[in-house]
Parts: structure tokens; C-alpha cells; sequence
């Protein structure tokens, strides 16, 4: 009886609290939804970045007021938390463009292997991570 296979659990009615965080996604589906969240949180912050950019070319007293957002802060927002703000807009739009770039490379080149999902997933992961810290650390000041 020991060599029987154990019966794979059958969901009818997926409780997305107890059941979701018991599987396992593959990278590929991660970066998916990780695409579907960066593009989710650039439309949502839109109004912030028409700000930003309005701030940044109507004049040299405007963009004096964006540069100040930088250092002392905004309305009632401190400087460090409009710089984590704009920090998650460079890794949306990184990851977006990328996981975008992974996504029309697929469908023109039909390279649809299950090796070929995950490496390319986990280069737009890699990818999008190491520019954000990058552009990051500059935001940041650290060089």
C-alpha cells in the first residue's frame, strides 16, 4: 500500500486567503502578475507623475518646487516618502517594460518552452531589480 499514489487534492471552491498562498506559481506567471501590478500602479499614480512633469518644465520657479519636493518634502509629505513613491514608479515602469519586451519577444519568436519561460522571467526579474537599485542609490544620493 506504501507504493500507491497519494490522491492530488481537488479544489472546487478556492478560498483565495487559504488556498492561493499554498501554491506554487512558476516564475513566469509571477512576472505576468507582477506586469499586471506595475501597469496597475503607473495608471493609478498618474496624476502624480502629470505633476511631477508639469513641475519639472513650466518654469525655473516650478522646477525649483520639484527639486525642493525632493529634499524637504511636499504638501504634507516628507521628502523620503515622495522619493519611495517615485522610487516604485522607475521599478513599475522597469519591470513593465521589460516583463512588456519578454511578452511581444514570445509572441513573434514562438519560443514557448517551459526553460525558455523561466529564464526569461528571471532575467526581467533580475533585470528590472538591479536598474532600480542602480537608479535608486542615485535618487537616494548615494553617488
Amino acid at each position: 500500500m506504501s507504493d500507491a499514489a497519494k490522491p492530488k487534492p481537488e479544489f472546487r471552491n478556492i478560498n483565495a486567503f487559504s488556498d492561493l498562498p499554498s501554491f506554487r506559481w512558476p516564475l513566469a506567471a509571477l512576472v505576468s502578475g507582477m506586469h499586471r501590478i506595475s501597469g496597475l500602479l503607473m495608471v493609478l499614480l498618474l496624476p502624480f507623475i502629470i505633476w511631477l512633469f508639469d513641475k519639472s518644465v513650466s518654469s525655473e520657479i516650478s522646477f525649483g518646487e520639484f527639486s525642493a519636493a525632493f529634499t524637504t518634502g511636499a504638501w504634507i509629505f516628507p521628502a523620503w516618502f515622495i522619493k519611495l513613491v517615485v522610487l516604485a514608479l522607475i521599478w513599475a515602469y522597469l519591470l513593465h517594460l521589460f516583463a512588456g519586451v519578454r511578452h511581444l519577444f514570445l509572441d513573434v519568436s514562438h519560443r514557448t518552452t517551459k526553460a525558455f519561460g523561466r529564464q526569461s522571467a528571471a532575467s526581467v526579474i533580475v533585470l528590472s531589480a538591479l536598474l532600480t537599485v542602480i537608479l535608486g542609490a542615485k535618487l537616494f544620493g548615494l553617488y
